[in-house]
């Protein structure tokens, strides 16, 4: 953010067209300099205040399948599994689960993480979705997916509501 401090009435419009902060013509008194380092700082804070806002995510996402995009609702993922560069959907919509070609690190960030949990390298799972959790592995209705080394942390912490 730039404030301008100069002796040239003239060229304040120019300095607004730049989206200055303020435009100071000299001699600056300490009370006007105070007012525009004042405006600098709310400036500052709503535009950081705007930053951390979240971002409204949507309730689907679309996935490239057959020269198309085919629209998946995440309410509708019961659980996912990666076989190298595919990825197979097991939707709650569907007997069959649907085969696209991407990864799960390409899927992972557009999932709301309140709504989905990793637990293998080769596993996403809908926490809705899950019916039990052993120290080893996680039952969604009477599939039993294995429970990854690395995820272990984050299952127990699902399941002492800390996540």
């Amino acid at each position: 953010m730039v404030i301008f401090i100069t002796a040239y009435k003239q060229y304040a419009l120019d300095g607004f067209d730049l989206a200055v902060a303020d435009y100071l013509v000299k001699p600056v008194s300490l009370e006007r300099f105070i007012k525009a380092c004042n405006r600098v700082k709310e400036l500052y804070e709503l535009k950081e205040n705007k930053s951390q806002i979240p971002a409204v995510r949507a309730d689907y996402f679309f996935l490239n399948a057959d020269y198309s995009q085919v629209k998946i609702m995440f309410d509708d993922i019961t659980w996912m599994e990666g076989l190298r560069d595919y990825v197979k959907l097991h939707l709650k919509s569907s007997n069959k689960p649907l085969l696209f070609r991407t990864s799960l690190k390409a899927i992972e960030p557009e999932l709301h993480p309140s709504k989905f949990i990793r637990i293998h390298k080769s596993y996403i799972v809908s926490i809705e979705s899950i019916t039990a959790v052993r120290k080893t592995s996680m039952f969604i209705k009477d599939m039993e997916l294995p429970i990854g080394e690395t995820y272990r942390d984050t299952v127990e912490k699902l399941v002492r509501k800390e996540l």
